[in-house]
């Protein structure tokens, strides 16, 4: 071990990450996303997480968790009007019912797309082919068959090709993967499946566990394969990092260890958590990392490299929350065409209103609008062009402060019943010894807690941010946290984000605590994974002036930190290999129990402080 800290201490960056990173691949799954990719690599492959399987299933359901009730109640629209009057009173605009040209509000206009970097591609997405790729049969017998009859069905569009002519019929794929999944026309016989759904596993009395693990592996084998190129066969010269969202319990953690290990068969892996990823993604060393997904928003404090478990708040609401909010506020101000846009039961139309709120939704006073086409996807037929006038555009985004505009989530929450169970059995599993003395040393390393906080709170973005930096009890570390606000995910592209969020955390912090100054460190200001290298190995301290501009996405910088993470994780004590997990279960439930990867330490600083 000493030799090869030695070694790092000596190693040119471009060495090492040429030595570790080309056979280190990175995934960071995420409800709505999965980002992967090599380590040595600048930027992941972004790939909606998501797969479309062929059905016979009669009525079919074009998304597998779909609910038969998803209507607001009276209650909650209540609610949301209120929360858009309290938010259109701060933005300088009219109220909800206000007619604008009546309005005692000074008209302070702008278009939203005069200021945004992110056009909107104002063209249609074309429907997904949905049948396999033509062979012509071999001399003198039949086409593959399957023993399905929904499998081929005869052609009726008069195509010449040849293979089709000759063989009189055409084979539908039997699932579909990625952004691909999200194209399906609602005529044909497939039903989207999203196997991470609001930062967990997405069992429920519609989508079974077997079910949702299967498509997990199919999804990610497919990534390797299509995307990645990476051929069962080969898959033992590789490890992978698994990056982590905050929310996941640990039987869902040992699920997706499993799948690495076992039906993907990587040679090893090891599991960082998103919290901790990012600061190393980053180049920081203690922040508040403020992680706003599609579905999710996390909140967790990091010191020296180690998250703080107590000051996890998960959000249960995110970038497609305010992408259905964009869809309900057009509507009410009359502007949306009147065709059938429905976020939940067509896929395609949620991929439009995301792409729709990243061109045009900012957080700025005065009323702030767009003209652009929208488009609409019906059954069967060619997908219709509608030129309109967006307006409220800086409303939606603003849920995020007021999440009582958004609604509260339309599906009920996971079974958790699920994960309490086995976190019992977790618990004594881990009390089970383990053959050999001093075999896996990394589980002799990690602290042990009995349990686990996993905080779901309804309220807004600035107090979950402030209650999270309060509850380390610490006023140093306090000061250091509210200047040290990191803000990832997605969503942390709105143009106008980060200053709305300074101004109102400090608004949120008690008048009692001493605390005068609040900063958000974004994903603008990342090291590029050089300058990690350089700092680490020279303990340096890292400073404001210090910091260089990136063009990093808030999105990669977790998956960029478990590259970082992998390549210098030279203590190797997480690691765990295929060969153990085989011959002695290495995995959560049997016999050896990953430890709440809260706690795992970032060693290449515990390396830096020791030596």
């Amino acid at each position: 071990m000493a030799f090869y800290q030695d070694y790092l201490k000596t190693v040119v960056p471009s060495q090492l990450l040429a030595e570790r990173g080309s056979n280190l691949l990175v995934i960071n799954p995420g409800s709505a996303n999965i980002r992967v990719g090599w380590a040595q690599q600048d930027n992941p492959l972004n790939i909606p997480h998501c797969i479309a399987r062929r059905t016979s299933q009669v009525p079919k359901r074009n998304v597998q968790d779909q609910m038969l009730n998803s209507q607001v109640t009276t209650a909650q629209h209540m609610e949301r009007e209120k929360a858009y009057d309290i938010i259109a009173s701060l933005l300088k605009i009219p109220y909800l019912d206000e007619e604008a040209a009546n309005s005692s509000f000074h008209r302070k206009m702008s278009r939203a797309d005069a200021h945004h970097p992110h056009h909107y591609k104002e063209t249609p997405f074309t429907w997904t082919e949905v049948f396999e790729n033509i062979r012509a049969p071999p001399p003198g017998g039949n086409c593959d068959t399957t023993n399905d009859e929904t499998s081929e069905i005869p052609i009726t569009n008069g195509s010449n090709s040849t293979a089709e002519l000759s063989s009189g019929r055409r084979k539908y794929k039997e699932y579909i993967c990625g952004e691909d999944a999200l194209r399906i026309s609602p005529s044909e016989p497939y039903c989207l499946r999203r196997p991470i759904r609001r930062g967990h596993l997405n069992i429920s009395q519609h989508y079974a566990t077997q079910q949702v693990l299967e498509d997990l592996h199919t999804l990610w084998d497919w990534v390797l394969i299509e995307k990645l190129n990476i051929p069962h066969d080969q898959r033992h010269m590789y490890s992978a990092v698994l990056v982590v969202p905050e929310t996941f319990d640990n039987r869902e953690i040992k699920e997706m260890i499993s799948i690495i290990l076992g039906d993907l068969r990587f040679s090893s892996m090891v599991v960082h958590q998103e919290g901790l990823a990012a600061v190393f993604g980053n180049g920081l060393s203690t922040a508040c990392v403020v992680n706003i997904g599609a579905q999710v928003t996390s909140v967790v404090c990091v010191e020296d490299g180690v998250a703080l478990p107590m000051t996890q708040i998960n959000l249960r609401y995110g970038g497609e929350d305010i992408s259905r909010c964009l869809l309900w506020t057009q509507r009410h101000h009359q502007t949306w065409p009147p065709i059938r846009t429905d976020a939940l039961a067509k896929p395609v139309d949620l991929l439009m209103l995301n792409k729709l709120r990243e061109s045009y939704c900012v957080i700025r006073e005065g009323e702030v609008e767009a003209v652009t086409q929208v488009h609409s996807y019906e059954d069967g037929m060619v997908p219709g062009s509608h030129k309109t006038r967006l307006t409220a555009l800086n409303v939606p985004p603003m849920g995020l402060f007021y999440p009582t505009l958004l609604v509260p989530d339309v599906y009920p929450p996971p079974p958790r019943s699920w994960f309490n169970d086995y976190d019992d059995m977790l618990e004594d599993a881990c009390q089970i010894d383990l053959p050999g003395t001093g075999a896996f040393p990394m589980w002799e390393s990690y602290p042990v807690f009995r349990s686990k906080p996993k905080r779901e709170d309804s309220i807004g973005l600035a107090e979950a941010i402030t209650k999270s930096i309060l509850s380390t009890g610490r006023i140093e570390l306090q000061r250091k946290l509210f200047c040290s606000m990191q803000l990832i995910g997605g969503v942390a592209l709105i143009d106008g984000l980060i200053p709305a969020v300074e101004e109102r955390v400090l608004h949120a912090i008690p008048s009692h605590e001493a605390i005068d100054t609040v900063e958000v460190t974004s994903f603008l200001y990342v090291f590029p994974t050089f300058i990690c290298f350089s700092l680490f190995h020279h303990h340096h301290h890292l400073h404001h002036h210090q910091v260089l501009q990136s063009r990093t996405n808030p999105a990669f910088v977790p998956w960029k930190g478990g590259a970082i993470l992998g390549i210098l994780d030279f203590t190797r004590d997480g690691w765990i290999h295929r060969e153990d997990w085989i011959r002695n279960g290495i995995h959560i439930g049997s016999g050896r129990k990953y430890k709440d990867s809260y706690y795992i330490q970032a060693h290449s600083l515990a390396f830096i402080n020791s030596s």
